[in-house]
């Protein structure tokens, strides 16, 4: 059904008839890497650095980032002519660190205008302003409650933010504020977004901003989230003699989800326009786009069961809306990440064919021409050469472990890849679609660094991080390759096999997964050496993706519609069962471990999938999906009560019946994403079942953790792979004397 393709075929028939992995006598001689190496960079480093390009300025400059000399470890930004290389100071902000004065970093403004003129910095709740032009520094407000997110207009002359969850700005020139709503509250908020909109919508990258410059400046869109049936969930701090609750509105698979309006609003103010939706239907809002020239709002609805998406062009001056393009799809669609507009109309990107590929349309929403197609998928758009009418976008086509640069006409027409070689792509390209650098990689070749023209010419090489001590060095042999499932799938994956690999002896094997639909963890390119010391140890470390993971397209995510936790098992104990074929595998000891949806999987692999895994550390887990977020479950799940016994199915304590091994369970006591609440369900039924396993807590923690608890976290596991999977002491006074034992940090 899913051919392998050759080199994975052939990789796979060596591994298939044995695994010849003897090293040659030469290879032998080679020195391993330390723990000082592994895991505190130490000399010799085996890669250096590589350029750090952080954008491009024009289509004939990008931007590098370098260390500046004498500097005291301060970063400079640096101009370089893409065709010459020569380079020059770019927005020296070192000068302006004796007008800014203590406590305020001059590189690091909270936000600037687009010309990045009028730079803003918050400085104890107070916003100051500096205008590299003039070099004019001053405050603009006086602290009267918390102002959240403040954002530049592009013009550089108003600064919104949000206060007490009503929507304000200030002119910057005068320093006058303009309020625009005053009905925000506990639950209600206007341009803050409701905490299930901030982490599935609007992403944690929003910071919770719930509003929208026009191009011009002139004008706001946000929304206005009521939470008032928002069912409220409660997080226990431990801190202080008596602890305190910290409530969240937060809805579960089921719940009431927030009530939301669309609001537009001129900057010097007025009353509000509101888009002509029903606030208080059952649906959602996606990401807004503004047309060009803000005549119009393009705003993303969706249903609740999210099968159905639609774009409307909102009118700001009267609210009325038109349909520009819809979509359904039997399983559920996905948010348009972003709008590409030419001069002809806009391009979205959609799976609805099974595979996501690129689409235009004109401005009254009528198809043009299908862009790209196959049984590949397109990752994203990264630039637009309207007088060459060529589209530059990345795309996993030649194979799905890898990613490329390609470009294509914008009538469909003279598809071609620009970029080449067996790896892994990361590219900036410029604003135009002239240049290009990438930064490549394959899980045997360190990054490299290139620049090109758009047609697909070296301009020259930029740097290749390969240090010249790489090579006196035997690593662990990392293989990319397939696992065939009995019914055609054939699942990528990749292993780090032990230095000095003896296929006669038997080794421990450990899996990390993640296992989301859509979220591929499995892609050739470099690793890193993180897995050394473990390989070093003894230890075989797989990662295998599963049909629903995103490399069989929409056509194999969709599978999960309705049944999460199917299709992982099905495919994760598929990987075990090829895996316990191989002769040096020593089946008693098969660990399984991930964190957040990779928990999830961790746990149902130790109870559901108990015959085929031995031991699990699961961290920060879903256990049962009612408890998780609306927005996320019922995309895959489908409402509860229209899906109970694909819920009761997902769930891990239906086969908590059916736990053997051990099993580690550890969560963040004010985890405010997957809930503790989900650990202590499943802790609860295994005492009531007389199970044994483990648990540990991190009070205060959240989703995932650093610093000293992160280090405790890290260290607690190695021990558990110890004691566990090596039938070794685990080396405590190796990792104190490194600076990372109980109590201290890197």
């Amino acid at each position: 059904m899913y051919p392998l393709h050759r080199p994975a075929l052939q990789l796979l028939v060596a591994v298939t008839l044995g695994v010849s992995l003897v090293l040659p006598a030469s290879a032998q001689e080679k020195k391993l890497l330390t723990f000082e190496q592994i895991f505190r960079n130490g000399e010799p480093r085996l890669t250096t650095s590589l350029p750090v390009v952080t954008g491009w300025a024009d289509d004939e400059h990008f931007v590098e980032t370098r260390q500046r000399e004498g500097g005291e470890g301060r970063a400079a930004s640096f101009l370089v002519d893409a065709k010459t290389g020569k380079r020059e100071p770019y927005r020296d902000m070192e000068s302006f660190r004796g007008i800014v004065g203590q406590g305020i970093e001059p590189g690091n403004p909270a936000s600037s205008d687009e010309s990045y003129t009028h730079l803003l910095y918050v400085r104890e709740g107070e916003f100051y302003t500096l205008n590299t032009e003039t070099r004019e520094f001053r405050r603009l407000s006086h602290t009267r409650g918390d102002m959240k997110n403040p954002t530049f207009s592009p013009d550089g002359k108003y600064i919104a933010f949000t206060r007490d969850n009503n929507l304000w700005a200030i002119e910057v020139s005068s320093g006058k504020e303009h309020q625009y709503t005053a009905d925000g509250g506990d639950v209600v908020y206007n341009g803050w977004a409701s905490w299930v909109y901030y982490e599935e919508i609007l992403g944690r990258a929003s910071r919770y901003r719930a509003f929208w410059w026009s191009p011009d400046g002139s004008r706001l869109a946000f929304f206005r989230f009521d939470d008032s049936h928002v069912p409220v969930f409660p997080l226990f701090s431990t801190a202080g003699q008596h602890g305190s609750l910290e409530n969240t509105r937060y809805p579960k698979a089921g719940d009431p989800n927030p009530e939301v309006r669309i609001g537009t609003v001129p900057v010097t103010g007025g009353p509000v326009v509101w888009a002509d939706f029903d606030g208080k239907a059952d649906q959602y809002f996606g990401t807004p786009f503004w047309a060009p020239g803000g005549k119009s709002l393009w705003v993303q609805w969706m249903n609740r069961r999210q099968d159905t998406l639609r774009l409307f062009a909102v009118d700001p001056l009267k609210g009325g809306k038109k349909l520009l393009y819809e979509e359904s799809q039997k399983s559920w669609v996905e948010w348009l990440e972003s709008v590409k507009f030419v001069k002809s109309g806009f391009i979205i990107r959609s799976d609805r064919d099974g595979w996501m590929h690129l689409y235009l349309y004109d401005f009254d929403g009528r198809p043009k021409s299908r862009l790209t197609e196959g049984r590949w998928s397109v990752r994203d758009v990264q630039a637009l050469d309207e007088k060459g009418s060529l589209v530059y976008f990345t795309a996993q086509k030649e194979t799905s472990t890898r990613t490329d640069l390609y470009s294509v006409s914008l009538d469909g027409h003279g598809l071609r890849r620009l970029t080449s070689g067996d790896c892994t792509h990361t590219v900036r390209v410029s604003p135009g679609g002239k240049y290009f650098v990438t930064t490549y990689s394959s899980i045997v070749t360190p990054p490299k660094m290139d620049l090109y023209t758009c047609e697909g010419n070296l301009v020259r090489r930029m740097g290749d991080s390969r240090g010249s001590e790489f090579d006196s060095y035997e690593l662990a042999k990392t293989e990319l390759f397939t696992i065939p499932t009995s019914d055609g799938y054939n699942l990528p994956a990749i292993w780090t096999l032990p230095p000095r690999f003896d296929p006669s002896k038997k080794y421990p094997v450990l899996i990390s997964v993640y296992g989301g639909p859509n979220s591929a963890t499995v892609s050739d390119g470099w690793r890193g050496t993180g897995s050394e010391w473990l390989a070093q140890e003894g230890l075989i470390q797989l990662s295998v993706d599963h049909r629903g993971s995103g490399h069989f397209g929409k056509e194999g995510a969709a599978l999960m519609h309705g049944n999460l936790g199917k299709w992982e098992m099905n495919d994760y104990c598929e990987a075990v069962k090829w895996l316990r074929a191989k002769s040096f595998i020593d089946s008693t000891r098969i660990c399984i471990t991930g964190g957040s949806y990779g928990g999830y999987v961790t746990c149902l692999a130790l109870t559901e999938g108990a015959d085929y895994f031995t031991h699990g550390v699961a961290l920060f887990s879903v256990t049962d999906w009612l408890l998780y977020d609306t927005h996320y479950v019922e995309r895959y799940m489908g409402l509860p009560g229209e899906n109970p016994e694909g819920y009761r199915s997902a769930s891990v304590l239906t086969y908590a019946d059916r736990y053997r091994g051990v099993l580690r369970i550890v969560h963040g006591t004010m985890d405010d994403n997957v809930h503790m609440q989900n650990s202590l369900q499943l802790v609860e039924r295994l005492e009531d079942l007389d199970k044994h396993f483990e648990f540990m807590a991190y009070p205060g923690e959240r989703h995932g953790w650093a610093g000293k608890k992160g280090i405790h976290l890290r260290n607690e596991s190695y021990r558990f792979y110890y004691t566990y999977l090596l039938g070794k002491e685990f080396p405590e006074k190796l990792f104190e004397k490194a600076g990372m034992g109980r109590g201290r940090t890197r």
